[in-house]
């Protein structure tokens, strides 16, 4: 019996063992990643991106107790910030993307290419919510480029490679697979949407570098790492090829600022609650809490209570996913909307748009003479709701800039005035009559958010 159970495990074992052995030539031992870098190496660069950013200089600084009281006392000084990175060429004549914590609001760039040649650069498009921009060099021609596949089509799984220049020692490759899509519930930075995941480590200087496929395609732009210890070993991030290519259409049409398409509505995802007292099989979709009067789904037939489960056949579950949808598919573009309304699925067309700049901002500046100088507010409209992330109910007067006065009591960017000295504010011009002669005591009645606060001072 011992020999012939001996025997039957040794059978069993021999094709396993065989399975596993060294290389057995040349070709073997050389096989790995080597041609597929030489490919698409050329085609991520370095970038390094100057800055003036103003800072404060105050004597408490260096006081763990004091700093925090006196935070806005002392000198604003204006100082040079130096930010390292990388980037992306898109197309031979010197289209580059990269990450906009990378070069907004940047002065002077300087971007060098893997076989040391340099250009100055100047960016044409730039978003801090989507954490991208694109880039032109100067006078380039016959830059090697990577083509950007569809993002689409990636599987979790899949072998990737992520090239960039960490910690400015020089561009590197790591390897690893695409762990998770459809990431939207980490915002990670400034970045606010929908990411790739992959294990491939990215560090410090990672950030507007390449995430491409065995065939060399580009499958997003990394942006940044999920972790504790602060070192390699976390979650990466990448946004999204489609994305990209949505932003260099509209880099090439003449674009400065990314215009993404407005839904107008207020909701939130599905869970097993609101599924169960719906009716639906499962939790999954958006449901509609409110609709902007002009809002292109309302006139297309939507209503509260509707339940968005998908954007041109790809589920959607969350609004940051819903938003990048939208966003890929582009302004003017006709999305066909999966929606349940009364207990039925049924399928709507959408026309895509930018949200409306009207009724007339009528933007001011409030002069020396005002009680608040440099005081910028508008008129709130569609357009100004989307930018400032305000409340689809919002109405009145919103306040872009404080001014240097307005800014030491408390007032801030995105703040809604809605009464000053006891009289209401309903357009630009009310704010500009309130303030003018010769007024000492102020009291602001503001909506910041979904708060309600009451400012008092004396000038």
């Amino acid at each position: 019996m011992v020999r012939s159970f001996i025997f039957v495990l040794t059978l069993i074992a021999t094709p396993l063992l065989a399975d596993t052995r060294v290389p057995q030539s040349q070709t073997e031992i050389q096989l790995g990643f080597a041609p597929l870098v030489k490919q698409t190496a050329p085609a991520v660069v370095n970038i390094y991106a100057k800055r003036i950013v103003a800072t404060r200089t105050s004597p408490f600084q260096d006081d763990p107790f004091f700093r925090d009281m006196f935070r806005d006392f002392g000198t604003i000084r204006p100082q040079v910030q130096n930010s390292l990175g990388s980037g992306v060429i898109l197309s031979s004549d010197g289209y580059v993307v990269s990450n906009y914590h990378v070069v907004g609001g940047a002065t002077d760039i300087r971007v060098v290419l893997n076989d040391r040649r340099e250009f100055e650069a100047s960016v044409l498009l730039s978003d801090e919510e989507s954490d991208l921009a694109i880039l032109r060099l100067d006078s380039a021609q016959d830059m090697p480029s990577l083509a950007l596949r569809d993002s689409e089509s990636v599987e979790v799984g899949e072998l990737v490679l992520a090239i960039g220049n960490p910690f400015g020692v020089g561009q590197t490759v790591t390897s690893g697979i695409v762990s998770g899509l459809a990431r939207s519930g980490t915002a990670t930075g400034s970045a606010r949407g929908y990411f790739l995941q992959t294990d491939a480590a990215i560090n410090p200087g990672n950030s507007g570098g390449a995430l491409i496929d065995v065939n060399g395609r580009l499958i997003g732009v990394n942006t940044s790492i999920l972790t504790r210890s602060g070192g390699s070993n976390g979650i990466g991030f990448a946004i999204p090829s489609n994305l990209v290519a949505q932003f260099v259409a509209q880099a090439r049409a003449g674009e400065n600022q990314f215009k993404r398409p407005w839904a107008g509505i207020n909701g939130q995802p599905v869970d097993a609650d609101i599924a169960a007292s719906l009716g639906l099989e499962r939790a999954s979709g958006i449901l509609i809490a409110e609709l902007h009067p002009a809002s292109p789904f309302l006139a297309a037939g939507f209503q509260s209570g509707d339940v968005i489960l998908s954007v041109d056949g790809q589920p959607v579950n969350t609004p940051a996913e819903m938003v990048f949808r939208m966003s890929v598919a582009g302004l003017g573009a006709q999305t066909r909307i999966t929606r349940v309304h009364d207990g039925t699925a049924q399928e709507v067309t959408v026309g895509l748009m930018a949200a409306p700049d009207t009724p007339a901002r009528d933007r001011r500046v409030l002069s020396e003479a005002s009680a608040l100088p440099g005081l910028t507010v508008s008129n709130i409209n569609p357009a100004v709701l989307s930018e400032y992330g305000l409340p689809l109910s919002s109405t009145g007067v919103v306040v872009e800039d404080p001014g240097p006065v307005a800014g030491q009591v408390g007032l801030k960017s995105g703040d809604i005035l809605h009464v000053i000295n006891g009289d209401t504010i309903e357009a630009t011009k009310d704010v500009e009559k309130a303030l003018t002669g010769r007024v000492r005591r102020l009291t602001l009645d503001v909506q910041r958010g979904l708060q309600r606060l009451v400012i008092r001072f004396r000038l």
